[in-house]
This record gives structure tokens, C-alpha cells and sequence, in this order.
């Protein structure tokens, strides 16, 4: 007898019977077939329908009680709607189910398509939860995460000792001096590439020559640690400027905005050691900010007579202030007409260069320390304004207003 799949079976028809008296199920089936025979036509005949698997297995429950015999009745049917619904009717005709008389009542016509996408809409809401309520990584993170693998890779190993450095410690011409490779690993991840490591708390010879070549910044930890090595540094060679993490932090676990506002704060080697040698004398403050960024004031001078300089109004020293905030950790500079919009933008090392071939720049703002030779092709293009960093020259040593982070 053929059999459909309930996979390939498109609709279910479910009706009651009720019988009086007593039966058994395959008398039941038996009425079925016997009194539907003949009565829609050799097309819908179901046995022969049956046989050619296009109408199921019949399955009929029963439950008899008190002599008297109630149940069900399902039949699969792959046939068409049409079809489907004639052979359903016709399950009504029949009233006799052996000696007994019976009453069969078709309830409905389930569509399994309809019910499959049913459970095909709850499976997909319980999976689009489960894909929502895990942790997927946006766009930004996943670049972040790229970016930082890449960093991590420019890692090399530099001078005779190995130590871990950026891959612009020979090409810049400042450079950031870290304790260790954690410390040079979170300062990739942000973009600084002039950073080297010395690896520990002694001072490694590759560290002390690159001190006499370059401006050397030293980034320490917020702690007492930070402070010796300083000293030991300090007692090695010259370096030009030292700045420290937060108190209690360490570089490697500081946040980017928090690295640019210890570059920001950073103070002179010498004024470092002033205050190493204030506390051989009283209690030591310099662990402290409040203390160890202290300005120091510098020691006067014979004045040289320029011309009147320009000031700079507040509205020009935020623009400034802005543009230097985003320069910082690039190794660039910024050229600016006198409506302050952006002339273009160069690498300090063609800086000098540029100015000199420029007759309409106002200012120039740049990632660095105003040297001499800056401020010489500054004047020589009439440039009103020099932001920097810092300043190794004297107000009154040039015609052009030099500004640095603590004035604007």
C-alpha cells in the first residue's frame, strides 16, 4: 500500500467520527474506502490514489465508552486544494461503519506549508535572538583591532642591545623613551612610531647615544620607579624634555587621550633636575603634577630690538590650539594663510624648506620644538606666527610670535 511522507504530504485532513456501538479501527478504514468507492470517479479513487502515494496512510484513533465509539480521523493528502477538499467531503457520506450506524464530520483542512512557515518564522526569531544578544564587534572595533595587529607587527629590534622600538626611531628627529615593550606596544597602538623601550631600569648605550643625536623625551611611570630612572638617566646624559604617566599608572595601561596630556605637560630635563635637587633639601614633591610641572623661569637676557610682534586673539589661539591637538604624534605641520584656512600640509623635515618658498603663509603650526633654523625661515617669509610644542629660542631672539601648548 503506498505511503506518503509526511515531508512530502501538502495538506492534512482532520475529522471526528462517532459511532454507535462498537468498532474497531480497521473497520473504520474498511467504511472508508469501501463506501467512497466509485462514488468521484477513477481519478480520485483512493485506493488507487493510495497505491500511487498521492493520499497517505490513514490513521484513525478511536475510543469507545458506554457502547459507544468516538474518535479521529487524519488523512495526508499531496493532491491540490481542490482535490483535497472533494475527498474531505466526501468522507461525510458515509453513515454505517459495520452493523453500526456513524456520523463522520470533517473539521478542517491543515495547510503543512502553513505550519512549516510557522516554525520556520519562530526558528528564525529565536535564532535572529540569539545572533542579537551575542557580542558582535562594530566596524570601528574591527578596525581598531586590524590597526593594532599591524602596529604590534612594526615592532623591531633596535641597536646592539635589541631593544624594542617603533619603526621611526632613525627617521624622526624625536624620539620617546619608554621602560618597556608593553610601554612601546601601547604607544604603537596610538600612532607614535618614534618610541624605543630601554628594557629594563639601566640604561642601555644605544639610549644614551641616541640622547646625543636626538630631542629625547622620556615617558616613565606615574610612580617612584619613573623617578630613578630619570635620575639614572639625568646622571648618563642630557635629555631635553621628561614627562610622566598619571600618578599610580603605568604607560603601558594609559589611554591615548591621557598619553597626549602627559606630552602635552611634559617639562625640560634641566627643570626635572632642579626639582631632584630640591629634595635632597626638603620633603620630595615631585611625584606630584602640581610640582613637577612647575614652569621654571628662565634666565634674562640682553634683549635684541625687533619690530612690534602681532598677538595672537583668543579666537586665533583656540584655532591654533585645536589644529595642534590634532597634529599631535604625527610628525607634521600645518601651514595657514592670514583667514587662518590651510595652506597644505608637510613633514617636519621639509618644514624649513617649505616656508622659505611660501609669500602668503601667517602661521604655521606644527607637531615639534621651534628651533632656530624654524624660526629663521619663518622671518625670511614674513610668518607671523610659529606654534609648536615647545621653543628652544627666547621671545626676543626672533620678529615671529612663537606660541607652545602652555600659552594657547
Amino acid at each position: 500500500m503506498g505511503k506518503i511522507s509526511p515531508v512530502a504530504a501538502k495538506y492534512i485532513i482532520h475529522a471526528t467520527i462517532d459511532i454507535d456501538g462498537v468498532v474497531d479501527r480497521p473497520d473504520v478504514i474498511g467504511a472508508i474506502f469501501g463506501q467512497t468507492e466509485g462514488l468521484l470517479g477513477s481519478d480520485l479513487e483512493l485506493r488507487e490514489l493510495q497505491r500511487s502515494g498521492r493520499i497517505g496512510r490513514i490513521e484513525v484513533n478511536t475510543d469507545t465508552r458506554s457502547g459507544k465509539t468516538q474518535g479521529s480521523i487524519d488523512i495526508p493528502s499531496s493532491l491540490d486544494k481542490a482535490e483535497t477538499s472533494i475527498i474531505a467531503a466526501a468522507l461525510e457520506i458515509i453513515q454505517r461503519i459495520g452493523p453500526c450506524t456513524a456520523k463522520i464530520q470533517t473539521k478542517s483542512i491543515e495547510d503543512v506549508r502553513v505550519s512549516k512557515r510557522s516554525f520556520v518564522i519562530e526558528r528564525a526569531k529565536e535564532l535572529l535572538r540569539n545572533l542579537m544578544s551575542s557580542s558582535m564587534p562594530d566596524s570601528q572595533e574591527l578596525a581598531d583591532e586590524v590597526a593594532y595587529s599591524v602596529r604590534v607587527m612594526e615592532v623591531q629590534e633596535y641597536g646592539k642591545e635589541r631593544l624594542p622600538a617603533g619603526p621611526a626611531i632613525d627617521d624622526s628627529d624625536e624620539i620617546i623613551v619608554v621602560e618597556g615593550r608593553a610601554d612601546v606596544l601601547n604607544l604603537l597602538k596610538h600612532a607614535f612610531k618614534n618610541v624605543i623601550a630601554m628594557n629594563g631600569t639601566s640604561v642601555p648605550e644605544t639610549i644614551v647615544d641616541l640622547c646625543k643625536k636626538k630631542v629625547v623625551t622620556v615617558f616613565v611611570d606615574g610612580d617612584r620607579g619613573g623617578n630613578l630612572i630619570i635620575k639614572e638617566i639625568s646622571s648618563l646624559t642630557d635629555i631635553d624634555f621628561v614627562t610622566k604617566a598619571p600618578d599610580g599608572k603605568e604607560v603601558e595601561e594609559i589611554t591615548k587621550k591621557e598619553i597626549h596630556k602627559a606630552l602635552r605637560s611634559r617639562v625640560s630635563g634641566e627643570q626635572a633636575k632642579l626639582e631632584f635637587a630640591k629634595e635632597e633639601t626638603q620633603p620630595s614633591h615631585f611625584g606630584k603634577r602640581s610640582q613637577f610641572f612647575k614652569p621654571v623661569a628662565r634666565p634674562s637676557v640682553r634683549p635684541t630690538q625687533f619690530s612690534r610682534k602681532p598677538l595672537a586673539s583668543q579666537e586665533q589661539k583656540q584655532k591654533f590650539k585645536e589644529m595642534l591637538e590634532n597634529l599631535i604624534g604625527t610628525r607634521g605641520a600645518q601651514v595657514l594663510d592670514q583667514k587662518l584656512t590651510t595652506l597644505g600640509k608637510v613633514p617636519i623635515s621639509e618644514l624649513a624648506t617649505t616656508i622659505k618658498s611660501l609669500n602668503n603663509a601667517y602661521a604655521v603650526i606644527f607637531d615639534g620644538i621651534v628651533d632656530r633654523d624654524i624660526a629663521k625661515a619663518a622671518e625670511i617669509a614674513n610668518v607671523k606666527f610659529l606654534v609648536g610644542m615647545d621653543s628652544k629660542i627666547r621671545p626676543n631672539e626672533t620678529r615671529v610670535s612663537v606660541l607652545t601648548v602652555k600659552e594657547i
